[in-house]
């Protein structure tokens, strides 16, 4: 790696800035949900406290807006990092102040500590000056473990840097740029591709950039129905983004120039969408989907929306990914959360878990597909990165990592 590793300081004694993604879910009682991000920067942070460093880590939580917000604070993520890491960890009530470099001059060797969201200071996002000081100020070296967040250039991701001494990749930063840039880079062949989601918006950088690796690109999910509508087929009531029709059409003519395959849905999972009276918890109407039935082709019947990928697909791409040696996965294949409509995701995620490939996925509806299928331990790398993943993919510099000390 081009840039300085946690592995190239010393850090005994050290008082040691890592930021992390501990922007974990949260139940209505403040429990954390699933705890993966936070075992995945574990790593790091026993490697800098059996060194006898003075960990200091930040994260932000959720999206408070630049005020503090209770239902955000980071001690519920305190307790259950501190049960992970098997060792008392204190926690700060704010992340810049008298107060906390109070508590920070008392840090003897070996010791944690956890600031509170840094999301509460709006100056975080805006990637003050002032406020990325005050964080440099706890610290004699900064580690940045939180590629969730590297593409953003954030105060305390790249504002940040320019006062320390040092700036390093934690060891799970190390893993992601390893992943998803040098593996992909010259991947063993046939490297094929699965993309899911919502919004081919989102993709078309991705798709462009595949189009020079992979040999395959699996298309699925709602992005499906604007492909499938730019080759004429009906897609009744599916999501279609009305602007992205003439993109794909040009994406599968460059495809095929290139002697690429993209495989798209040749039958669904099909349900009328009903709004109900019944409100979620931000106030908006819930959905209902109703006369859920396969359909016998490509087309989907007016009235109705494709909510999952059919069996003929779900063969089709299995096959595709059973002769593989590379699969890079971003994106379900369907409305996974809901049961009914899982299957599709599941069988996808099986057939690459059988597979043998070498086996990336990246995007956090990906990986929180492929821990409700069971499989997770099938895969070689689980990206913890959803828009830093694939900006890295699209190609682009993250701030976050160019802003890290070069060796």
């Amino acid at each position: 790696m081009a840039k300085l590793s946690v592995e190239d300081l010393n850090p005994k004694g050290q008082r040691v800035l890592v930021r992390v993604d501990f922007n974990v879910p949260l139940d209505a009682e403040g429990k954390v949900t699933d705890d993966t991000r936070i075992k995945a920067a574990l790593p790091t942070l026993k490697y800098l406290l059996e060194r006898g460093a003075r960990v200091i880590v930040c994260s932000h939580l959720g999206r408070p807006k630049g005020k503090r917000e209770p239902s955000m604070s980071l001690r519920p993520v305190v307790r259950v990092f501190s049960e992970l890491l098997r060792r008392p960890v204190a926690f700060a009530e704010d992340c810049i102040g008298e107060g906390v470099q109070k508590m920070v001059a008392a840090m003897k060797d070996g010791d944690c500590l956890v600031l509170e969201n840094l999301r509460f200071y709006a100056q975080e996002e805006a990637n003050d000056g002032e406020f990325a000081k005050k964080l440099a100020s706890l610290a004699d070296v900064y580690v940045n473990d939180a590629f969730g967040t590297a593409h953003r250039a954030h105060a305390s991701t790249e504002g940040v840097t320019r006062y320390v001494k040092q700036a390093a990749a934690g060891f799970l930063m190390q893993k992601e740029l390893k992943f998803l840039g040098d593996e992909l880079a010259n991947p063993p062949h046939p490297f094929v591709a699965i993309l899911g989601g919502a919004k081919v918006s989102d993709k078309i950088l991705v798709i462009q950039s595949l189009l020079e690796k992979a040999d395959a690109l699996m298309i699925g999910g709602a992005m499906a129905y604007t492909f499938l509508k730019g080759q004429g087929v009906d897609v009744g009531s599916s999501l279609v983004e009305a602007d992205r029709v003439e993109i794909t059409r040009q994406l599968m003519k460059d495809a095929a120039a290139k002697g690429k395959k993209i495989l798209l849905p040749v039958d669904h999972v099909i349900a009328k969408r009903v709004e109900t009276d019944k409100l979620d918890k931000k106030g908006r109407k819930m959905v209902e989907f109703q006369d859920v039935k396969n359909t016998a082709g490509t087309a989907v019947e007016a009235g109705f929306c494709g909510v999952d990928i059919g069996p003929g697909t779900v063969k089709a791409f299995s096959d595709a990914i059973g002769g593989s040696k590379t699969v890079l996965w971003n994106g379900p294949m369907g409305i996974f959360e809901n049961k009914q409509f899982a299957k599709g995701t599941f069988e996808v995620a099986r057939a690459v878990a059988q597979s043998g490939a070498r086996s990336i996925i990246g995007g956090g509806d990906s990986v929180k597909a492929i821990h409700a299928s069971g499989l997770a331990d099938k895969i070689t790398f689980l990206s913890t990165g959803g828009g830093a993943s694939l900006e890295f993919l699209e190609g682009k510099t993250l701030p976050g990592v160019a802003a890290l000390t070069n060796k």
